[in-house]
């Protein structure tokens, strides 16, 4: 098997992949081992989230870290999706006047990155407005 069908099928690496308690029913994610909720454990299964949901807050970053200067002015927000958890993604493919709190948006996956010039390209997922 080559590296990128190994890396395909790996279901957290093209998914968003949370955890919902088989007691209370709510949903996490990231994953949990323990629901905060109801404190009990081995109930937790895997839930894959359906990647939709609204801008909470935002930021505008205009002077960027290291190996990210060029995607500057780029938008973090705090997405609540509609599952109900709480995750803090990069706004993408839009400028940063056109981001407003209560804006729906969809999970997309996208290149982050590559190791070295010959090495694998991974890739993660970030949000656009819907």
């Amino acid at each position: 098997m080559g590296v990128p069908r190994f890396w395909r099928e790996i279901p957290n690496r093209y998914n968003l992949i949370g955890t919902r308690c088989g007691t209370c029913n709510k949903i996490f994610f990231p994953p949990r081992y323990i629901c905060p909720s109801c404190r009990r454990t081995g109930k937790l299964e895997p839930y894959k989230l359906g990647g939709k949901g609204k801008i909470v807050s935002y930021t505008v970053t205009y002077v960027a870290p290291n190996g990210f200067e060029d995607q500057a002015p780029y938008v973090m927000a705090i997405i609540e999706l509609d599952e109900g958890p709480k995750l803090t993604a990069q706004v993408t493919d839009c400028s940063p006047g056109q981001v407003r709190i209560g804006d729906r948006v969809e999970m997309v996956f996208r290149r982050m990155g590559q190791e070295g010039e010959d090495g694998p390209i991974y890739y993660g997922y970030k949000f656009r407005l819907a």
